[in-house]
């Protein structure tokens, strides 16, 4: 299916809905009685009002600015990547952590790149000079000849087979501390060269922090019910709801014995690792599993009936789940590494982990860029789980959007119409 017919029916289907929408819900709904308001005022050219239950600036483009700016690093347009990232802290404070890792990406790949070309150079300069040597006797016609095969054969073949070449091969071999000695190798080398690229993710930065220090806080408003908290619980849960949203993949029978036998093969290291994760899960879940009075009071969300009906059933839920948070991150983390090297890796959980963990509040809405980032590094090239995975969030939408049209129900302590919505 080409991109016109994709975009084509995302439109339609995009259209559709809205316009049933505002013909079933005209009116404001949950946080829009407040956003409403504040973007009118911005249509007047009062830009000094600000409505203090709000916490972000009205946006409907999150995620959208966040891709954006990737792209334009990955397409190495440093100062149009850092635009679109100042773009995407405006509209969400907390996008500073991916403006972060897209800057780590693109200093990652250039210097790991780099030195890739420079190991496959001399690697082909060595085998020219082996070629000159081993037919040094030979005549002038024969030494022409094979010298043109044996250069040839260096350029088609050598990259693959030489070890050095090999540190950067597709299947990414060498270890996370191999990696990190490169870059930081690198960096010295090239220390004036990268900081001139990427001075403006600096200065970005720079900014964001002048302005949490005149705010004091990353939220605008609402500052109470928004404090730091250390939730660690939530990277747990963050791996779950990542597995069971690309289930086809993560949750197959092959996919499960694939990833056991990995681990015996490299046991014992591996034991110790899921020794390590399990422990570190029971500690999260024990210590830094935290029930914000907004999860536990407003039933118009799925995580107030994942935590009343799941999480919190019994006392010993969150323990029999630490498992399964286990096995999800592992299979997590298999899949990135089939592609993706160690230390690309590393960033993207260090950057998710930044993201979540000090978040009070468990909303689905926070997993959206970092399950992106993971579905589309994950290289899913099997049809059968794409056309599963669309056939699962078809149902679950119209599913939530059914409830949330038809299904209106009334709290006693408030006026109005409730709707359940994600």
């Amino acid at each position: 299916m080409g991109k016109v017919s994709v975009a084509v029916i995302v439109s339609l289907w995009v259209i559709s809905v809205s316009i049933l929408v505002n013909r079933i819900v005209p009116e404001p709904y949950m946080d829009e009685i407040f956003h409403i308001p504040q973007a009118q005022q911005y249509c007047i050219g009062n830009f000094r009002s600000w409505d203090p239950m709000i916490t972000t600036p009205p946006d409907v483009a999150s995620l959208t600015a966040v891709l954006a700016m990737y792209l334009a690093c990955l397409k190495k347009s440093y100062w149009c990547s850092a635009v679109l990232g100042a773009l995407a802290v405006v509209i969400r404070q907390t996008n500073i952590v991916w403006m972060l890792f897209v800057a780590c990406t693109g200093v990652i790949n250039i210097t790991l790149v780099h030195t890739r070309d420079n190991v496959e150079e001399n690697n082909i300069y060595k085998a020219i000079r082996k070629t000159n040597r081993a037919t040094s006797n030979d005549n002038v016609t024969s030494n022409s000849n094979l010298r043109r095969r044996k250069f040839s054969n260096a350029l088609g073949t050598d990259k693959q087979s030489t070890p050095s070449a090999s540190f950067f091969s597709a299947n990414h071999s060498s270890g996370l501390l191999d990696e990190v000695e490169v870059i930081l190798l690198a960096l010295w080398h090239r220390k004036w060269e990268l900081l001139v690229s990427f001075s403006p993710f600096l200065m970005v930065f720079v900014s964001f922090l002048a302005f949490v220090h005149w705010n004091g806080s990353v939220v605008l408003g609402a500052k109470e019910a928004h404090t730091v908290s250390p939730h660690f619980a939530q990277i747990m849960y963050f791996g779950l709801v990542s597995a069971l949203a690309v289930a086809p993949l993560h949750c197959s029978i092959g996919h499960i014995v694939d990833l056991f036998q990995s681990f015996w093969k490299r046991r014992p290291i591996s034991f110790f690792q899921v020794l390590i994760a399990v422990i570190a899960g029971f500690f999260s879940v024990h210590f830094y599993s935290i029930a914000h009075p907004y999860l536990i009071a407003d039933n118009r969300h799925y995580p107030f009936y994942l935590w009343r009906k799941v999480i919190n059933a019994h006392w010993s839920m969150k323990y029999l789940l630490v498992p399964l948070y286990v096995y999800s991150w592992f299979s997590v983390l298999s899949t990135l590494g089939k592609v993706q090297r160690k230390i690309w890796i590393l960033a993207f959980f260090l950057a998710t982990a930044a993201v979540l963990v000090p978040a009070p509040l468990i909303e689905f809405r926070y997993y959206t860029i970092p399950l992106y980032f993971m579905i589309l590094h994950s290289h899913i090239n099997d049809y059968q789980s794409w056309l599963l995975m669309g056939l699962i969030y078809l149902a679950l939408n119209i599913f939530t959007m059914t409830i949330f049209l038809f299904r209106p129900f009334h709290w006693d302590q408030e006026p109005g119409i409730q709707r359940f919505i994600w």
